[in-house]
């Protein structure tokens, strides 16, 4: 039976194969698309479930969405951007969106006013929940591809930290070659975003192939990639808004997370081996963390983020701390490394301001800017530029 069914749906496949392959053809000949001829154009999004035709990514990087809620008095789907459905008479809703962003955006379905996950979509944590994603072709991103290079791994590792006495989890990337090498490794240490979590690099942010493929062109040094919960109990807030969660964090960073990467992984121990960077809220815990300890890290990158221009209370202990210690910063980091999305990146003007006053001290930085907002394309490709300049 299962040999008949495989045979049976290889002919399906070669139908539908021929079938589209006719219709494209037709199409082009006729010089004109109708809605339904673009529709089976597209091709459904690689980050569907098994099997699932929609959604469906047209030519023009616009979205077909489908979904099937005959109960249901108003379906939309949300991708930043409200789209309304319109309900066929079987129950099925459809909306044809905008054209999206290249990359991975999160979206949502919204029914009935409720938020909830596209059962036809692979799921993330993001937004503080679990949400549906959508991955866009973009011919641009090579860098992140699946491509038949060298593979490293992802582990998945468990610790008890002291500093916050529970249990905690971090993914870790470990380079091609790391179980039969005897060489140590540098570590970058590196966080998420609010909202996300230690899941969010090696899925959304695919960091394990965007390394795979750097190593295997030359252009970085072989490193460990630690990726941690920046997100900690009972540290009053989310790390990022008050002092008390940012404290939290960096003393996860020192008595948890460092010392079991460096009992547990074959890695150099020294400050020049060491890097910190994050996303966003992972941003703002860099800056904070990294350069109040500046002597632990050889580099810092921020992405997307800056410290608040409208929380004074936050920030000026942050400036004071900083001009009082600018020739050590200056001495300790040998890359400083600032990012942003341009001009739509939401933190484009706290970043700008952090940057002036950055200017007046005289702390030294490099920036960058890369179109694309505060977004998971963006960040992709700050970590494709970043790791480059790293342990030189």
């Amino acid at each position: 039976m299962s040999k008949f069914l495989e045979l049976h749906n290889i002919n399906i496949g070669l139908t539908v194969g021929v079938f589209f392959f006719l219709n494209f053809a037709t199409v082009k000949a006729q010089g004109s698309i109708s809605q339904t001829q673009q529709e089976l154009l597209g091709v459904p999004a690689q980050t569907n479930i098994r099997n699932a035709k929609y959604p469906q990514i047209l030519q023009d990087n616009r979205v077909v969405f489908k979904i099937k809620a005959p109960e249901a008095a108003k379906v939309q789907i949300d991708l930043g951007k409200r789209y309304d459905m319109t309900k066929g008479e079987d129950g099925t809703w459809t909306v044809t969106t905008d054209v999206i962003n290249k990359g991975f955006n999160y979206y949502s379905l919204v029914i009935d006013g409720v938020a909830v996950a596209d059962p036809a979509s692979e799921t993330f944590y993001g937004m503080g929940r679990m949400a549906s994603g959508i991955e866009i072709p973009n011919k641009e991103g090579d860098f992140y591809a699946l491509n038949n290079v060298p593979h490293g791994d992802i582990r998945i590792k468990h610790y008890f930290s002291k500093a916050t006495n529970s249990w905690r989890e971090m993914y870790v990337y470990t380079p091609p070659g790391y179980e039969k090498a005897t060489e140590k490794y540098p570590v970058l240490y590196l966080l998420h975003g609010g909202g996300e979590d230690q899941r969010g690099w090696a899925t959304q942010g695919k960091a394990n192939l965007i390394l795979d493929n750097l190593i295997a062109e030359n252009k970085v040094k072989p490193m460990v990639i630690a990726m941690l919960d920046g997100n900690l109990p009972n540290a009053g807030g989310i790390a990022g808004f008050n002092e008390n969660a940012l404290k939290a964090f960096e003393n996860e960073l020192k008595m948890g997370v460092i010392p079991f990467v460096e009992s547990n992984f074959r890695v150099a121990t020294d400050a020049k081996n060491r890097a910190l960077a994050g996303l966003s809220m992972g941003g703002l815990q860099t800056l904070y963390a990294g350069i109040k300890n500046s002597e632990l890290f050889s580099a810092l990158g921020v992405f997307s983020s800056g410290w608040w221009a409208n929380n004074s209370a936050l920030s000026e202990p942050q400036y004071e701390f900083m001009k009082k210690n600018v020739g050590k910063i200056n001495s300790n980091l040998k890359e400083f490394w600032i990012s942003m999305g341009g001009k739509e990146d939401i933190a484009f003007e706290n970043c700008k301001i952090m940057m002036g006053k950055f200017d007046q001290m005289g702390i030294k930085y490099r920036y960058s800017e890369y179109p694309g907002g505060h977004s998971w394309p963006v960040w992709r490709h700050d970590l494709f530029a970043f790791a480059p300049l790293l342990f030189q």
